[in-house]
């Protein structure tokens, strides 16, 4: 099947040029030490934050440095929506910290500006609406501030996948384009916690860099969630991908919760040949339950690449509400504060994106992957793991003081993994 239609609104190259104060500061002059931000706002679209360097530069130059915002993603429905009619991107700067204090805004308005968007053919090649600098005042006799800012979409289609059911209830896995769902893998998860799962025999030895070991204060505990396993088939029955947790999630010392000092893990497991022992580790992920922005409560996530937790490249991480789930997505495309550690990273443009329901709802998660990083279906099925993953430490993060459903607690039969 073809990957699906979806356009990709890139907002980069963002900077904020200050007027020089040349008496004290009054009205339309800002200290150029003040931090500052700006907020994307697309209709139907939740809002984006970036922060904003500061350039000295004189001119219309571009600035000294600059950096990007995480952009909008819009699939085929919206596009066709939105085709033919004039699409508004809103940019606010503010001046000040990010949040709220007391329920008030942190941040001082400095201006607004907006960047029409027309989509109509941005799903075949791509488009540049804006490349410069915008002044953000109107009255030309006063010092203005100026956002620099490049806005621009391009085609980014993509390969969308939906669970049938739970990852604990081993469903199967549809390939969505428009009304056609085609089934292209099956799951089939096992929850043995009376040992590890049955990881080749020598893997330890092989891949001693990916495997953690309990303390023995947390095994003398006795609470543990531990041998998770979920198996990724293709049509066929082959295996394709897997997902296994090889460190239990328990509690930390004298609390009720997995901690960001104790996170639970797994390995996302690819297949390398037809032997038992020739399965490779493609990525680990650790997962614990913390205090964030998001709903007070949220699930923390971190990926890292295939070199080994010492030496390796952290991918992705994301916080996901409790109550109400999250996106786990990886695009290297945006720059975050590590940029020394994007540029190292051997994950570029778009991979994936999960979407996961939170604590008490029935999930059936949904991920869309890049088209450019799936050669064939068996690159896709290491996303299907790592979103079933995903999903499943939900469930191993809630409070050791709740029940988990019947599923995830009664062991399955101990099949080889083969």
């Amino acid at each position: 099947m073809d990957p699906c239609p979806f356009v990709r609104l890139i907002v980069e190259s963002l900077a904020l040029k200050l007027p020089q104060a040349t008496k004290p500061a009054g009205s339309g002059v800002y200290p150029t030490t003040t931090p500052c931000f700006c907020k994307l706002r697309l209709k139907n679209f939740p809002s984006q934050t970036a922060l904003l360097p500061l350039s000295n530069g004189s001119g219309e130059s571009p600035p000294e440095s600059s950096t990007s915002a995480a952009g909008f993603h819009l699939d085929g429905s919206t596009i066709r929506r939105l085709s033919g009619k004039p699409v508004t991107l809103r940019i606010e700067v503010y001046t000040g910290r990010m949040g709220h204090t007391c329920g008030v805004r942190c941040g001082k308005l400095v201006g607004r500006v907006k960047v029409t968007v027309d989509l109509g053919v941005s799903q075949t090649r791509p488009s540049v609406f804006q490349n410069g600098w915008m002044k953000l005042g109107k009255e030309p006799e006063k010092p203005t501030a100026k956002l620099h800012l490049t806005v621009k979409a391009e085609p980014d289609p993509r390969f969308v996948f939906q669970f049938d059911g739970e990852p604990e209830c081993s469903p199967v896995v549809f390939q969505i384009q428009g009304n056609i769902r085609q089934p292209v893998f099956s799951c089939k998860f096992s929850a043995d916690r009376s040992r590890s799962r049955s990881l080749p025999p020598d893997f330890g030895n092989k891949n001693s860099g990916w495997m953690r070991t309990l303390s023995g204060e947390k095994e003398r505990q006795g609470r543990e969630r531990k041998g998770w396993m979920i198996m990724i088939h293709d049509l066929s029955g082959s295996p394709v991908a897997a997902a296994s947790m090889i460190t239990p999630f328990v509690p930390s010392p004298s609390s009720d919760r997995v901690s960001r000092s104790n996170p639970g893990a797994w390995l996302i497991l690819r297949p390398n040949g037809f032997s038992v022992s020739s399965w490779k580790p493609w990525g680990r992920l650790e997962a614990w339950r913390e205090r964030g922005p998001i709903d007070g409560l949220g699930y923390k996530f971190e990926l890292v690449t295939e070199n080994g937790p010492n030496n390796g490249i952290p991918i992705a991480e994301a916080t996901m509400s409790v109550k109400k789930g999250g996106q786990f997505c990886i695009d290297r495309r945006v720059s975050s504060d590590s940029s020394a550690m994007s540029l190292r990273s051997p994950v570029k443009g778009f991979v994936m994106g999960a979407t996961v329901e939170g604590e008490g709802k029935i999930s059936k998660p949904a991920v869309q992957v890049g088209m450019q990083h799936v050669t064939c279906m068996a690159d896709a099925a290491l996303f299907i793991a790592l979103s079933a993953a995903i999903d499943l430490s939900m469930d191993a993060c809630q409070l050791f003081s709740r029940k988990l459903r019947k599923e995830l607690c009664h062991d399955h039969d101990n099949e080889s993994f083969s």
